[in-house]
């Protein structure tokens, strides 16, 4: 049962795209028109509320944990029918790991994401509404991660998958009135590169409080704009009934258009993309055998005191003013404030003190400055550093400029090289031929699990200094060991501790040096109801979409 309002059914619902669904199959829906349909075609045996944080009940009504905190037994809801009107039981969740998500041939995106050491989890049928989950080892983020994945039907897709007509199973050119889902909604109409227009499920399950079926929309039309950009102009010229990717510097032109009434302007606060700036510290060679990185500037860069007072520095106040025009706030760790549940506000700040900065430059030996205001380090080499951003995002184009004229200030030339997105992220993951970026992450998941491909020192987005066969430094150690520790524990008490210790590292070490978060900013028509907005997902007013519904006038 939803908690939310009790609403009025009826209306369709305008979410504008920039680019059509290339599938309506949850395992291949990687691209974001996808998923932002195929969330509403399938339910999942736990729903995350990101209002709270908290998981709740799915498909699963129940569920509980061994002492051994590795075996679960899910209580699945009966009653529960496909939008087919075929039942649903525990040998479609049994169908979905045992036959899909465990088969490396159709889940390349996230097998190893459910193996522990290399082993599966076990899912087995405990009765028709009843499966039982053993976990090789304690897995923390279990309920979010293993609870949040699609069930798929059995019934529809067995025959796909023994004849290997699964990975076209669902597709574009698939009959939509044999698509089969358990979420709010089926598909009604799909002209690719057009629109999609979505009905609601008859047989969703979730009610109101007063008993009524959700969802209340009657159908969710998804127009197909002309590229990236488009949805806002179509929502703007009144042909959409929701953005949810305002810009900070678009702010002014949405605020101006909800003054006429039709929308509000809905303000989420810091956000979760967060910029930050590093240095190559690789220690490897390159294919000729040449070291990846001028040794010289290793030694600087591989520096704490070094990225330290780089990071004092960063004026990051003039940058939210001249940048962001106020729309953003100064970070200063792995996290902002937006994850109250896990962010460490205790950490170390290393802020704007050019004072301190050049102290922290003559500890390590950077004192004479050249003709050219160039500093020096010990042995007489300039401080001279090439820096990569991309092209094409002018807000973060500016703020490469200020941070040149940051660095400048204390000596250290920054040589600023734009280039082409695809060119900058191969010479940071493939070929690590850079010296310094600038770059910035969405903010992952909620939980501390879907950091580990940034902190633990062997994954490929540990952009330092990727795919270490075994940790560079002790304290990259001491990270890993944190992140691991953090993982085997159900306990949140013990898995907090780990991740403040490991936010707290980070913030001294400072191998990202941190910028700004901006804000986050949506827009949704005035007249819809129940509208909870969330920071922690894309959908920052849609999230909850089968409890939306509008108001009578």
């Amino acid at each position: 049962m939803s908690k939310a309002d009790p609403g009025e059914h009826g209306g369709r619902f305008v979410i504008a795209a920039a680019a059509g669904p290339k599938t309506f199959n949850p395992l291949f829906a990687s691209d974001g028109p996808s998923d932002g349909i195929v969330r509403l075609l399938f339910a999942s045996l736990i729903e995350l509320n990101f209002a709270t944080q908290e998981p709740s009940p799915g498909l699963a009504e129940s569920w509980t944990v061994e002492p051994d905190q590795k075996t679960w037994t899910f209580k699945l809801r009966q009653g529960v029918r496909w939008s087919d009107g075929k039942p649903f039981s525990a040998d479609d969740v049994v169908f979905t790991w045992n036959d899909i998500m465990y088969n490396p041939e159709l889940n390349r995106l996230t097998f190893d994401l459910f193996r522990i050491n290399g082993k599966p989890f076990l899912i087995t049928k405990v009765d028709d509404y009843t499966i039982k989950v053993v976990t090789p080892e304690v897995f923390a983020p279990f309920l979010e991660f293993f609870g949040g994945v699609p069930i798929l039907p059995r019934h529809s897709l067995e025959s796909a998958l023994k004849e290997r007509r699964f990975g076209k199973a669902y597709d574009l050119n698939f009959p939509t009135d044999q698509i089969v889902g358990c979420g709010p909604y089926c598909v009604k109409e799909s002209q690719p590169g057009k629109f999609t227009l979505l009905e609601r499920n008859p047989e969703y399950w979730v009610t109101d409080k007063t008993g009524g079926r959700l969802p209340y929309f009657d159908e969710i039309l998804f127009p197909v704009g002309g590229g990236q950009g488009t949805e806002a102009l179509l929502f703007l010229s009144d042909k959409s009934d929701t953005f949810e990717a305002i810009r900070p510097e678009n702010h002014d032109q949405f605020k101006a258009a909800s003054a006429k009434g039709r929308f509000q302007l809905v303000e989420l606060g810091v956000g979760t993309e967060r910029d930050f700036f590093w240095f190559n510290e690789n220690t490897g060679t390159n294919n000729a055998g040449k070291p990846i990185v001028n040794p010289v500037k290793l030694r600087w860069f591989r520096n704490k005191k070094f990225r330290q007072a780089v990071a004092c520095a960063i004026d990051r106040e003039r940058m939210v003013r001249e940048v962001y025009a106020g729309r953003a706030q100064p970070i200063y760790g792995f996290l902002s404030s937006e994850n109250q549940k896990w962010n460490n506000p205790k950490i170390q700040h290393y802020g704007y003190e050019v004072e301190k900065a050049r102290a922290l430059l003559a500890e390590i030996g950077m004192k004479e400055l050249g003709p050219d205001g160039v500093l020096k380090d010990a042995e007489g080499n300039a401080v001279e550093i090439s820096f990569n951003s991309n092209t094409g995002n002018p807000v973060r184009e500016r703020a490469a400029g200020l941070i040149v004229e940051d660095l400048k200030k204390v000596g250290i030339k920054l040589v600023y090289q734009p280039i082409e997105f695809r060119q900058l992220v191969d010479k940071i993951n493939a070929t690590f031929d850079y010296e310094c970026a600038l770059m910035g992450l969405g903010g992952g998941g909620s939980d501390p699990a879907s950091q580990m491909n940034v902190l633990r020192s062997n994954e490929e987005l540990h952009q330092w200094f990727p795919f270490q066969k075994t940790p560079s430094t002790e304290w990259e150690a001491q990270v890993d060991k944190l992140m691991d520790a953090q993982m085997k524990t159900l306990d949140y008490a013990e898995r907090k501790k780990s991740f403040d210790e490991a936010q707290a590292i980070l913030a001294e070490e400072m191998p990202m040096i941190y910028t700004v978060s901006p804000f986050t900013y949506a827009a949704i028509r005035t007249d819809v109801g129940n509208v909870r907005p969330s920071v922690l997902t894309p959908y920052h007013v849609t999230w909850n979409l089968q409890e939306l519904y509008f108001k009578k006038k």
